[in-house]
Order: C-alpha cells, then sequence, then structure tokens
C-alpha cells in the first residue's frame, strides 16, 4: 500500500472491515486527493459498498493519482474525479453534475478546508479572508448546492462537514481557523432545520489531531508533541478513524440525527 495513501485498509490494527452501510449511494468529497480526512474518506465509502464517489480537489496530479489507484482496486466504473475549488461556485457545480452520470449526489461529504498558524496581532485581511472562504464559506457553497440537487431530486439525501475542536477550545494562533470551524458548526446546526422539511439530514464530525503526512510537513515536532499529550490516548487519530465515524453520519444507523456536531476527540468542551 502506498505510504502516503492513509486511508487505512485490512492489514491496519483496528480497522473495521465494510458492512455495506452506504449500498448503492452516490458519495461526492471535496479535498479527497491528499493523504488526510478526505482520502480516507473516500476509502471507507467505497468499502461500505458504496455504488460510486465522486473526489474534488484543486490538485489536478494528485486527482489522477487517486482516481487511478481507486479504478484499479474498486473498479473505474465506481470512481470519478473532477477538480474542484470550493471558492469557486462554478466548480462546485461542475463537481456535482460529475455525481448525474451516477444517478445524482445522495451523500455529500464537506471536507475542504484551510489552516495555519499566526497570532491576531500579525494576521492579515489577505490571510483571514482566504481561510474563512475556503473552510467555511466553501462548506456553505457546497452545502447549499448538494441540499438544492436533493432537494430537486426528491432524495432524502445527507451532508456531512468537517469541523474542528478549535470551534469549541482556544488556541494560540488559531483565530481564523477556529472562527472558520465554529462557523462551520453554527452553519450544520442551521442547514439542518432548513433541510429537515426535506428529509435531508446535516451534521458534522469535530475531530481534534488527525495525523497526517501534509501536517507533519508543516507542523514542528514540538508542537505535534504538545498536541498529542492533550489526547486521551495520547496520540493523534488516523484519519480513518476520524472517517469511521463521518460514514456512520452518512449511514441510516444515524436516522434520527442531524444539526449535530459529533467530537472525534476527547476535547470536547
Amino acid at each position: 500500500m502506498d505510504p502516503n495513501w492513509s486511508g487505512g485498509g485490512p492489514s491496519v490494527p483496528g480497522y473495521v472491515p465494510g458492512h455495506g452501510l452506504l449500498t448503492g449511494k452516490t458519495v461526492v468529497v471535496t479535498a479527497a486527493a491528499g493523504a488526510g480526512i478526505g482520502s480516507a474518506m473516500v476509502r471507507r465509502c467505497l468499502e461500505e459498498d458504496a455504488g460510486a464517489v465522486v473526489l474534488g480537489d484543486v490538485h489536478e496530479r494528485r486527482l489522477t493519482e487517486a482516481l487511478g489507484r481507486l479504478g484499479e482496486e474498486f473498479g473505474r466504473d465506481r470512481v470519478a474525479a473532477v477538480v474542484c475549488d470550493v471558492t469557486d461556485e462554478r466548480q462546485v457545480g461542475g463537481l456535482l453534475d460529475a455525481a448525474e452520470a451516477f444517478g445524482g449526489v445522495d451523500v455529500m461529504v464537506n471536507n475542504a478546508g484551510l489552516g495555519g498558524t499566526a497570532s491576531v496581532l500579525d494576521l492579515s485581511d489577505a490571510q483571514w479572508s482566504r481561510v474563512l472562504d475556503i473552510t467555511l464559506t466553501g462548506t456553505f457553497r457546497c452545502v447549499r448546492a448538494a441540499g438544492n440537487r436533493m432537494v430537486r431530486a426528491g432524495r432524502s439525501g445527507v451532508i456531512v462537514n468537517n469541523a474542528s475542536v478549535v470551534g469549541w477550545r482556544a488556541q494560540e494562533g488559531q483565530a481564523h481557523y477556529a472562527a472558520a470551524k465554529a462557523g462551520v458548526m453554527a452553519l450544520t446546526r442551521c442547514a439542518a432545520l432548513d433541510l429537515a422539511g426535506h428529509g435531508i439530514r446535516v451534521n458534522a464530525v469535530s475531530p481534534s489531531l488527525a495525523l497526517h503526512p501534509f501536517l507533519a510537513k508543516v507542523t514542528t515536532e514540538e508542537m505535534l508533541d504538545t498536541l498529542k499529550g492533550r489526547e486521551a490516548f495520547g496520540r493523534p487519530a488516523e484519519p480513518w478513524e476520524v472517517a469511521n465515524v463521518m460514514v456512520f453520519l452518512a449511514s441510516d444507523y444515524s436516522s434520527y440525527m442531524t444539526g449535530e456536531v459529533v467530537s472525534v476527540s476527547s476535547r470536547h468542551p
């Protein structure tokens, strides 16, 4: 298995095999071609017998590589990939258009987000706006677009957003990211009420520390050690452990849950 492909797999200790929780569903996942939660979610959905998964990401090369791997393993007729920048409404529409080839979106997973570390004393307007545009407004664009598709199709779909414990808890240097993730939580709760009458559920996960190669590159060892020390198990989550909870929220096992933000961590306030 590619060491950069952090989706897990049967050989990984503790990894649970699929049980058909998403049989026949068409799932769309943003920021899906990296090595983190998005890519782990794609793999989990395919293992849970999703009929098709459409990957969106801004990185065309990574998308092409991910599509090749997944097509070889799960069947080329079950995966598609579209370059998608969630700050561009037209590209969000194009991502959902790709799902129409598989019957339309049943599950929308909004994973795209952008972080960074900077004191509020040093944050520029441009830094603030970019983090919020990708992380919060990008999630809003996808919720709105997927919700409208589901309503027009008369479909009882599911939307799963990726929030963060920093939406609840303060962390130095994270004002822009924390504000965006707190916004994702509020968006989730309000959108759930707007869409409940259409039979569409909206929930979110709130991970703390999920370690993947990109995070390791942009975070110092000292900071990672500090963050690990705050976790109940003394280690970060694997991306697939977060994806497991997202699959639950996407499945019929959570049929009476909407407007919830589920902590994938011991760090709930």
